[in-house]
């Protein structure tokens, strides 16, 4: 795990796909204020993250943290997970 001073980026999501080999898509929601109709607005954006282990499900909410480019799409490095999504 990396030690709490580091200054890279990390998000939260849910996993969407797990179809690739070490690969994740992780959708990451965001919300905020309309600037001019005070209305608030979800955003939702897709990362490709690296699961090194492939131990992610469809439906785990993932802590990602950014890294060096690992592939052409991939910048982000699965970190933890946080919930697990239930098994049917």
């Amino acid at each position: 795990m990396m030690s709490e001073t580091s200054n890279k980026r990390r998000l939260e999501g849910v996993v969407v796909s797990n179809k690739g080999e070490m690969t994740v898509v992780v959708q990451v929601e965001r919300k905020f204020l309309h600037p001019r109709y005070r209305k608030t607005i979800r955003s939702h954006k897709k990362y490709m993250a690296h699961d090194a282990e492939n131990t992610c499900n469809i439906g785990d909410t993932v802590r990602i943290v950014e890294s060096a480019p690992i592939s052409r799409r991939k910048r982000w490095v699965m970190e933890s997970v946080l919930t697990r999504a239930e098994q049917l």
